[in-house]
């Protein structure tokens, strides 16, 4: 039996009370994908820190305790966590320039951007934050993710056609790897190729094999026994196994408010594509993730990284559908994974010296080249043909401007296109379709109609100081013609109104009321009594007759027509029809 304070351990580390009640009948299964997630995670996790031109070492210290810590404090218990091709460009694009080409230098501040991160991520967790990440909406995310695809793949085409690139940013890197093409070394992209063919090839006819270790195996092998490092086909060397001593990172100061921002940029694209993961495969086995705990879940693991001298880490749907279709059942999968991942960083790093340089480029090409996705952009036009210019914008961004300022960028088209669709919501004036229920706009139904003199007025969105003028004129445009006699707003998508849409309805009702037109509002009467009440706003009310639905209201209308005829002008009924 857990003790009292279990339930304050619980909370603080979601994973730890299923770990306590481990059923050993899971044993066999978590162990099992453990082992194909780590056959996954190793050759990936040297490939990417080849991308960021680390030792390769430091790509397997981001796979061992990051796991570990995540297994105790996430609420997915399935996800895997491990450096990513695109975290890893991120990370690239962030230190290059503070590093003035020091390797040494590059990794300190590496160590030091994925420490400030996670502190970010879990100082997130306390403020409730977690939902930001929404603020990266589909189309921004396929678009960023298209330009670091590129950005992946133009890093590496160089060591992969056996050339030296020596320019920085996308376009000069792609205008100098044009120039130099006629200098290709011909062994170096057959390895290449060849790795690239298994890479891609082995999935589909033996699903069962890890693509990735096997792809590295058969390069490694070829290039030993063809002696093809006498041809120039270079091996990424002797590594130096063990861990190195846990220490904090330590960054100038002029440095410091650099790698915040970037690290702030980089922690939403972070917990943005881990969110995708964790929820995706949540909703597939029937349970819920709780985002707060998975951003402190994440910035721990993060935290992890940098202590043991990696980099950032982040949440993968390659490395977990390799361990769901491995069947993994609990956390205790990733820690296993984590335990493989650190007994060959002890005791077996031997193997990695006679890996080409080439193979690891070309894994890099093909999960850079997976990133890309056309068909996504091409389903978002299909529902929305505006949101395919923010995913070319995106594209373009990472392309222009570099990774870190498109993830800026990204932000900022993300506040503005929230800010354009509240500020710009659609309006509709309703009316009767006969043999259908409800009222439907005039705009999309031509047949819909309503009686003449009478408008049925929709704004689908909140009424406050950015859309209110915009509520205003599409008012005004809606009783422009002479023969109006009764305007009915539907309250039922107005969600918030501001000080600035009070005043704003105010002074258009009164101006309506002015022109003898009798201003109504359909919703729920009392709960806008209420509201009005506590502003002292009663009087202003009374003025404008309220319907709980808008049937009731256009048989009121109808009423005063029939009254209005059949007397001559006489008064209108009662306010509540």
């Amino acid at each position: 039996m857990m003790n009292p304070g279990s339930h304050s351990w619980s909370r603080l580390a979601p994973g730890l009370p299923a770990l306590l009640r481990y059923d050993r009948r899971d044993l066999s299964h978590d162990f099992a994908a453990g082992v194909a997630v780590a056959a996954m995670a190793i050759p990936g996790s040297v490939a990417t820190a080849q991308l960021v031109g680390f030792s390769p070492v430091v790509g397997l210290y981001a796979s061992s305790l990051p796991l570990i810590i995540y297994a105790l404090l996430g609420t997915s218990r399935q996800l895997m966590l491990g450096p990513s091709a695109a975290t890893a460009a991120i990370v690239a694009a962030g230190v290059a320039p503070l590093s003035g080409g020091d390797p040494e230098r590059a990794l300190a501040l590496a160590i030091a951007l994925t420490m400030i991160t996670g502190v970010l991520l879990i100082g997130a967790s306390f403020l409730r934050l977690g939902a930001m990440a929404d603020f990266l909406s589909k189309p921004i995310l396929v678009g960023f993710m298209n330009g670091v695809a590129i950005n992946v793949v133009l890093s590496q085409i160089g060591i992969l056609f056996g050339l030296r690139i020596d320019a920085s940013g996308i376009v000069p890197r792609a205008i100098e790897f044009v120039g130099k093409l006629s200098q290709t070394h011909l062994p170096t992209l057959a390895v290449g190729v060849g790795t690239m063919v298994l890479l891609l090839v082995l999935p589909r006819v033996a699903p069962k094999i890890p693509a990735s270790l096997a792809a590295m195996i058969a390069a490694g092998a070829a290039v030993q026994w063809l002696d093809l490092e006498s041809l120039g086909v270079r091996t990424i060397g002797p590594v130096q196994g063990g861990f190195p001593l846990p220490r904090i990172p330590y960054v100038p100061l002029e440095q410091l408010p650099i790698l915040v921002a970037e690290a702030a940029g980089l922690a939403l694209v972070l917990f943005s594509t881990t969110m995708v993961a964790a929820r995706a495969f949540a909703d597939r086995n029937r349970y819920e993730i709780n985002a707060d705990r998975e951003v402190a879940a994440l910035g721990a693991a993060n935290v992890a990284a940098a202590f043991v001298q990696g980099f950032v880490v982040n949440g993968t749907n390659s490395r977990t559908a390799v361990a769901e279709l491995a069947g993994g059942r609990t956390q205790m999968t990733g820690i296993f994974a984590a335990l493989v991942v650190a007994a060959m960083v002890a005791f077996f790093t031997w193997p990695l010296q006679f890996i080409p340089s080439v193979a690891l480029a070309a894994m890099l090409v093909v999960a850079g080249a997976s990133l890309f996705s056309w068909s996504g952009v091409a389903s978002i036009g299909r529902i929305h043909k505006r949101e395919v210019w923010i995913a070319l914008i995106a594209t373009v961004g990472v392309i222009v401007v570099g990774v870190m300022n498109a993830i800026l960028l990204a932000v900022v088209l993300a506040l503005l296109s929230f800010v354009q669709l509240s500020a710009r919501p659609r309006v509709e004036s309703l009316g009767s379709v006969e043999g259908q229920p409800g009222f439907h706009s005039l705009e999309r139904h031509a047949q819909a109609q309503t009686p003449a003199g009478l408008v049925l007025f929709r704004f689908n969105g909140p009424i406050v100081f950015f859309s209110a003028t915009h509520f205003r004129r599409q008012v005004l445009a809606a009783v422009a013609h002479d023969d109006v006699r009764w305007f009915v707003l539907d309250l039922a998508p107005v969600n918030m109104v501001d000080a600035t849409g009070v005043f704003t309805m105010k002074q258009l009702f009164d101006e309506l009321r002015e022109r003898g037109i009798v201003t109504c509002a359909v919703g729920s009467e009392s709960e806008w009594t209420e509201w009005a009440a506590a502003r002292g706003m009663q009087e202003r009310l009374a003025k404008t007759r309220f319907f709980p639905t808008l049937e009731r209201a256009v048989a009121a209308y109808a009423c005063e027509l029939a009254e209005r005829r059949g007397h001559d002008g006489g008064a209108p009924s009662s306010s509540s029809a």
